[in-house]
């Protein structure tokens, strides 16, 4: 079928982007990637994506700017409560019985699921004996997680969320409200390194217990799910735990056979 004019262009900008910067979005999926690009072309001011690549090739800031559209990150605190309140009573358990634990969150964005796991640990009595490595390719992203700066706004729905998830404390204990946002408490962080990392170019980098990946493998085509899935198989520790996001699975992966359900419905699984 004779491609149009755009998708060929989009995917010369994408070749383009990893032959430059080695970033690669080259599986990924295709209509997520088609709408932002062409919100980013508005935005940017560009006429076509040729123009687009052009200048993303020869100005760097511009290929910085176009990255944050890329990546736009969509993501809440205690996002899926049912997910938290399932890794509380079926992962945690197993975990009590490690003297020290690695944690991988795997694409963390801005940092939203980190807080959340991080809080979760912390009331698990887990946290101080805890190291979590939080993964992006989005440098920008990286530090807004690492500031720890949210809109106060949010903390409405993020408190209800968390409620949902079993917290046992009120949740404004974690945070300080000045200006319209929410400053979260920094010893939650002092075990997480924030890290760049691309699932689709980088390797594994530590042996995990467990691993939260959720809502990056929608984005994913078929061939570079399974190359996540099979750094995430090779990371994890005998029996350790996987978790992904509600709309993803393993079934239909080479490595579905290595995994078994620990609660399927929340999206949790275990290596066998």
């Amino acid at each position: 079928m004779q491609q149009s004019d755009t998708d060929i262009e989009l995917k010369m900008l994408v070749e383009a982007i990893y032959l430059k910067y080695s970033y690669d979005f080259r599986d990924y999926t295709g209509a997520s990637q088609k709408r932002r690009v062409l919100h980013a072309l508005k935005e940017m001011d560009c006429d076509s994506i040729s123009a687009l690549q052009a200048r993303v090739i020869h100005e760097p800031a511009v290929f910085s700017q176009l990255l944050q559209y890329l990546t736009i990150p969509v993501t809440s605190m205690f996002r899926d409560p049912t997910y938290f309140a399932a890794l509380r009573e079926h992962v945690v358990p197993v975990l009590r019985t490690y003297p020290s634990l690695k944690i991988w969150i795997a694409g963390c964005s801005t940092g939203e699921e980190v807080y959340s796991m991080a809080i979760l640990l912390k009331e698990e009595g887990l946290l101080e004996r805890s190291m979590i490595y939080a993964t992006d390719i989005n440098p920008k992203s990286l530090e807004k997680a690492r500031q720890g700066v949210f809109p106060l706004d949010a903390m409405r729905e993020y408190t209800q969320n968390y409620q949902a998830a079993g917290g046992t404390r009120s949740f404004s204990d974690y945070y300080t409200a000045a200006y319209n946002a929410a400053l979260f408490d920094k010893s939650l962080c002092e075990n997480v390194t924030f890290a760049d990392h691309s699932l689709a170019t980088d390797t594994v980098f530590a042996e995990t217990h467990l691993i939260s990946c959720r809502n990056v493998m929608i984005y994913f085509k078929k061939k570079l799910q399974e190359r996540a899935f099979g750094l995430f198989h090779e990371s994890l520790c005998h029996r350790g735990f996987l978790g992904l996001g509600s709309k993803e699975s393993i079934d239909f992966s080479v490595y579905a056979s290595s995994f078994e359900p620990v609660q399927k419905r929340e999206r949790l699984f275990r290596k066998r």
